[in-house]
């Protein structure tokens, strides 16, 4: 690709020459080389935690509404106080175990609604709040017994872009696999112009990790230049780096070409195992755009009504990925990985 050589022109697109079919674009399977994969999974499971898990945007948990959803097989239930703050704990009533995601609030005051036992969010009646976070994105909790970890104050906040100038989105999906075939298939880059033809062309690794640096996940990273397919020749390209700063997040960062600095947040939460015992995760992905370009301010006044179009092309990619990281599992828990 040459658009890291040349100035950046008026227009965001580039019309694509010497296209070729699927078929004939350069395999990658001998550049994505299994072990490669792998021991970039294992460095990014061994970074902390602090045992904090993402569970929803933030946009999710409104005021007047408590939010519910089952981390690791426990029950939890967030909420916003009277002051706007996050409220959270278990999400069974102490009393006789109401599930506390359907009570309504009144005042910043949890009501459970089969007697009326009322939290604030403090300790009260044998239950006991979890610690949350709201980075202004995404709402994390930490569930210490759940994590196993020395746990942190707060979470890794991946850097983002500044708020002020960004347009954000959060799509969520769940998939039968667990967090770490999530992980592996974002550690994967080279399958995306042949699994993903629809949105990416003229994808290259230029870097792959060299595996001597668990410690700073900046310096364990895939650098990559693809190009965005809009329509037809057009296509927006530009270079990302993709790095794991813990356990369950992976991180795209556009570093060059169209949208510089713009982060992609893929974060994977383990849920309840389904009825078979078959493990689930949720895919909780943040989408933090930001542009100098004139008009971007136009796009963000328009934020509404684009975070549909932002999650259904999210939507789009993990109908695939999540195929890709449900037969991983698939495969490891028969004992049938090559990987």
């Amino acid at each position: 690709m040459t658009f890291l050589h040349a100035r950046r022109g008026r227009y965001a697109l580039r019309l694509r020459r010497g296209s070729v079919p699927w078929e004939r674009q350069p395999p990658t399977w001998r550049e994505a080389r299994p072990a490669l994969i792998a021991d970039a999974l294992a460095r990014a499971r061994a970074r902390p935690g602090g045992n904090w898990f993402v569970l929803a945007a933030s946009r999710d948990v409104r005021p007047g509404r408590p939010f519910g959803r089952t981390v690791a097989g426990v029950e939890v239930v967030v909420w916003r106080g009277a002051d706007g703050a996050l409220r959270a704990g278990p999400g069974a009533c102490p009393h006789l175990g109401a599930p506390l995601k359907d009570s309504p609030v009144r005042c910043g005051t949890l009501i459970c609604r089969w007697h009326g036992l009322a939290l604030d969010g403090g300790p009260f009646a044998g239950w006991e709040p979890f610690p949350a976070y709201d980075d202004g994105v995404l709402v994390w909790v930490r569930l210490d017994r759940t994590g196993g970890e020395r746990p942190l104050e707060r979470p890794a906040v991946p850097v983002r872009p500044d708020p002020v100038r960004a347009l954000s989105a959060v799509y969520t999906g769940v998939g039968r696999c667990e967090p770490q075939d999530v992980v592996a298939n974002r550690l994967d880059p080279w399958h995306g112009a042949w699994l993903h033809p629809y949105s990416f062309v003229d994808l290259t690794v230029v870097k792959a990790p060299a595996g001597d640096d668990t410690a700073d996940p900046d310096g364990d990273a895939f650098l990559v230049e693809v190009a965005f397919k809009v329509a037809g020749r057009a296509t927006v390209p530009v270079r990302a780096e993709f790095t794991a700063p813990g356990p369950r997040t992976v991180v795209m960062r556009i570093v060059a070409g169209e949208g510089q600095g713009s982060v992609v947040e893929t974060h994977a939460t383990p849920l309840t195992p389904d009825t078979a015992g078959r493990p689930r995760t949720a895919v909780i992905e943040a989408v933090v755009a930001v542009s100098d370009r004139p008009g971007f301010g136009v796009a963000r006044a328009a934020a509404p009504a684009l975070r549909p179009l932002i999650r259904a092309a999210a939507a789009r990619l993990w109908r695939d990925d999540l195929a890709y990281a449900e037969r991983r599992w698939a495969l490891r828990s028969a004992g049938r990985f090559p990987g």
